[in-house]
């Protein structure tokens, strides 16, 4: 992220960037919750928190990007170190804790955004918000983002800040989510909203979520955020005993099932975005035919480096060109249970 933030002022950098990692393919397109992608890889939150680089992710061959977590107020995060790499693993562990600039400096940074690239806002509540009045942090952070984002990510499953989960117990998860479906701003002009969830839920747990979603006409849900499950993970990387959230390879096939089983349970009418240990094109293609419609990428960039965007979007395209028309228009409407 420092690198990118001085090429920015380097002429030519970003054309350059365009023409090395860059690559579009009609097989590619994607319609998902009322939106059109030019291909379904994305940058997940937590890459670029404080929205500073969104004009360049494009440049990279994204097809989307999501800024965040963002919470009303600023917020340092958890003391540092906060991130560690478990290379054996091809894993990270991250306690960040919401750590981003506030809603107010966000906003006014993707006020002068320049670039057409579809940015989702990831939403959370500031760690000294009691869960009792957390439907105001996401209101609050939904009613600044909503004239700069093209869709919305509801944040309650990172397990850097303390009791966040417990917020996707069915009452509170409900709570928050009718106070964004039912907000004026909404009923005017509604713009998707999606749920992230974390990967540790049993199944009775994701068959609430599932009726919550349907009560509530959400959009879809983004499977899934880090794990607290250290099990596949690789014994010899030193820092596997740090507390924190687990991402990378050893989360890939606990996502994948994941999205299998809510793909399975809604009879494939859900819109899921993938995410979870995907480092190649194959890995992308597993979560598609789990039943997402797009997916994903953190940890797999930090080991792979910017040329698997293009990669993954090259592979996918080579795949899905046989296949059945890609188009996805769902409406959390048209789900079965």
């Amino acid at each position: 992220m420092l690198l990118l933030r001085w090429l920015r002022y380097l002429p030519g950098a970003w054309a350059l960037f365009r023409a090395f990692f860059g690559y579009k393919h009609p097989a590619l397109t994607r319609q998902a919750f009322g939106l059109s992608f030019p291909n379904p890889v994305g940058l997940a939150a937590g890459f670029d928190k404080n929205a500073e680089l969104v004009d360049f992710w494009g440049n990279l061959g994204f097809g989307f990007i999501e800024i965040g977590t963002v919470t009303p107020r600023p917020q340092a995060g958890n003391p540092q170190p906060r991130l560690f790499r478990l290379p054996q693993s091809q894993a990270l562990i991250n306690r960040m804790g919401f750590n981003n600039e506030g809603i107010e400096a966000i906003v006014t940074r993707l006020k002068h955004r320049k670039s057409n690239i579809l940015v989702g806002g990831n939403i959370g509540k500031n760690k000294d918000t009691p869960n009792e009045k957390a439907v105001e942090d996401y209101v609050w952070a939904f009613e600044k983002l909503y004239p700069v984002v093209d869709y919305f990510t509801v944040n309650v499953s990172s397990p850097n800040t303390p009791n966040l989960r417990a917020l996707q117990e069915k009452d509170a998860l409900t709570a928050i989510l009718q106070g964004l479906q039912q907000h004026p701003l909404q009923q005017h002009k509604a713009k998707p909203i999606l749920l992230k969830i974390a990967p540790d839920l049993s199944e009775t747990q994701l068959d609430e979520i599932i009726e919550v979603v349907k009560f509530t006409q959400i959009n879809g849900l983004i499977v899934s955020n880090t794990t607290l499950d250290k099990t596949k993970a690789t014994s010899g990387d030193k820092h596997l005993e740090e507390t924190g959230g687990l991402s990378g390879q050893p989360l890939k096939d606990k996502s994948t099932a994941i999205i299998r089983y809510i793909s399975n349970k809604t009879h494939k009418q859900m819109p899921i975005i993938g995410v979870g240990g995907i480092a190649s094109g194959q890995d992308a293609l597993e979560k598609l035919q789990a039943g997402a419609c797009l997916v994903q990428i953190y940890t797999g960039l930090v080991y792979e480096g910017p040329q698997l965007v293009k990669q993954i979007n090259q592979f996918l395209a080579a795949n899905l060109q046989a296949q059945q028309p890609n188009s996805m228009p769902f409406s959390s409407a048209q789900l079965s249970i």
